[in-house]
C-alpha cells in the first residue's frame, strides 16, 4: 500500500519565464495563480477555465488538474509538487 506522504502537495517548485525557480507553499502558489489569472483576458484562458465564475475557483481547478498555464507567446508558468523533507 502506498504511503500517504506520496500524495501530499504542500510544497511546489515554480518555473516562470526569465525567473529563477521558486519554492512555494500551497497557499503561496494559489495566490500566485490568482494574481496571474487576474492579469489575463478571460477570452485568452482555456475553455475549461472560462466556465468558472471566480478567480479562486479557476486557481483551485488549475492546481487540481494541471501543472502549467499558458500566459502568452514565449512565456510559461509551470509548477510541480515537491517533497522537501525525507
Amino acid at each position: 500500500m502506498p504511503d500517504s506522504l506520496m500524495y501530499q502537495q504542500d510544497n511546489f517548485v515554480v518555473l516562470e519565464t526569465n525567473q529563477p525557480e521558486q519554492f512555494l507553499t500551497l497557499s503561496e502558489l494559489l495566490d500566485k495563480l490568482k494574481k496571474t489569472l487576474q492579469q489575463l483576458i478571460i477570452q485568452d484562458l482555456p475553455p475549461d477555465l472560462q466556465k468558472f465564475d471566480t478567480v479562486e475557483a479557476q486557481a483551485q481547478y488549475l492546481l487540481d488538474t494541471s501543472c502549467e498555464l499558458d500566459i502568452g507567446p514565449g512565456k510559461y508558468l509551470q509548477w510541480y509538487a515537491v517533497r522537501l523533507e525525507k
